[in-house]
This record gives structure tokens, C-alpha cells and sequence, in this order.
């Protein structure tokens, strides 16, 4: 497993340790994740559930989350808008809700180093 980051344009300050689960990974997953990222949730947690990845974009960014997501949806919105909010791709392929939670949980220090420098915009784990 490893970790790759990249710079991308930042707009506005700050930067969040709370993540936002895209639809495509577990709303199961929030829990097991709020000890180490307090204040994650989930899309569908978040009353998301239908929203297009512009509108989970600007919540993220309303609400101060970093997106985690398995797909490349959002690397096309953050080319055009910058960040925040900042992006974490997991590159996993197949996996199951357990093997998410432990590789999130393993790169925990990595990801919030990442997101606390000011031109880390993705963040790429697999």
C-alpha cells in the first residue's frame, strides 16, 4: 500500500481532518472511523443520498471535509474549482468494508500530514 499526494489550486484557509465517505464506500464505515477522524460521515448520513457530486462537493466544502471516494468523479470538479475540498482516492480495487477501515486507520497519520499542508489538494492510497 502506499501513498501518493499531489498539489492542485487552493481556494480559501484552513484545512479539516473530518471525511466525508462518497456513496460508494460503506455508511458503516463512519463509526469505526470517528475515533481517529472525528466528525466523519457518510453521503448518505448526511442526508446526500440522491445529490450529484457537485452538491457533495460543496457541502464538503461548506462543511470542512475531505472527500474519500474509490472512483475519479471528483478530480474533474477540483481540476475546476481547487480545493478545498481536498480529495483522498483510494486505489484498492475490490475490498471489502474491513479492509477500507484498516487501510484508512494504517495511513491515519500519513492523511492528516497530507491535509494539513497547504498545497496538497489529492491524496491517492493504494
Amino acid at each position: 500500500m502506499g501513498v501518493r499526494a499531489r498539489a492542485a489550486r487552493r481556494l480559501g484557509t484552513g484545512c479539516s481532518v473530518k471525511l466525508l465517505l462518497d456513496e460508494n464506500l460503506s455508511r458503516r464505515l463512519a463509526p469505526a472511523l470517528q475515533g481517529r477522524f472525528p466528525g466523519t460521515t457518510q453521503v448518505a448520513l448526511a442526508g446526500l443520498q440522491q445529490a450529484s457530486d457537485a452538491e457533495i462537493w460543496k457541502f464538503a466544502r461548506e462543511h470542512g471535509f475531505a472527500i474519500v471516494t474509490k472512483d475519479d468523479d471528483f478530480s474533474g470538479l477540483q481540476d475546476m474549482h481547487g480545493y478545498p475540498p481536498k480529495l483522498i482516492v483510494l486505489r484498492l480495487g475490490n475490498c471489502n468494508n474491513q479492509q477500507v477501515l484498516e487501510t484508512l486507520l494504517a495511513s491515519a497519520d500519513v492523511l492528516v500530514q497530507l491535509l494539513e499542508q497547504r498545497d496538497t489538494g489529492l491524496i491517492e492510497i493504494g
